[in-house]
């Protein structure tokens, strides 16, 4: 395996049972970054799930470009509310 591919020091199953304070730890102990590095992220990251719609709640209303066959944008755009009452699939990634 080459030097710069790391390896995890502990197994999935392992992970799994893990408290979040050893878990924490882990994260640290692994990371190149600070206790105090980490906490912010983590502080980062908890304000933010805290405005993510809930599972099964209404999505935000958005507008989003329509792709093409060769996953060109084709200046069409569509709004989600305008497909109310309609199935909806939306991919979720980069076509560059």
């Amino acid at each position: 395996m080459p030097d710069t591919v790391k390896t995890s020091p502990v197994t999935l199953e392992e992970y799994g049972a893990m408290d979040m304070a050893t878990r924490r730890q882990l994260w640290i102990d692994i990371s190149d970054i600070s206790e105090e590095q980490f906490d912010a992220h983590m502080a980062t990251e908890k304000a933010r799930e805290a405005i993510v719609p809930k599972v099964g709640s209404v999505a935000p209303d958005f507008v989003a470009d329509v792709l093409g066959d060769n996953r060109k944008r084709t200046g069409e755009k569509i709004r989600l509310s305008d497909l109310r009452g309609k199935p909806v699939a939306i991919a979720f990634g980069s076509y560059t």
